[in-house]
């Protein structure tokens, strides 16, 4: 079963964009919008939520508490 291609809205440009095997790029219409998006992605302007808890050792209070002698 192939895949059906169809016209799709880039996220990069917001302009059209052909969904389907022949456009390398695809959901983005071009490669410069393409590399546009993963230079934000790499720059860290666009980042997913993360609820992990930071482990930054150059504050003090995120250092672990050594066990209290007994």
């Amino acid at each position: 079963m192939g895949m059906e291609s169809r016209t799709v809205r880039c996220p990069g440009c917001s302009g059209d964009s052909l969904y389907a095997p022949s456009n390398p790029y695809r959901p983005f219409c071009s490669k410069a919008c393409k590399n546009h998006d993963f230079g934000a992605w790499a720059s860290e302007q666009h980042r997913l939520p993360d609820d992990t808890p930071s482990d930054d050792f150059d504050n003090p209070s995120n250092l672990p508490t050594p066990p209290l002698p007994q």
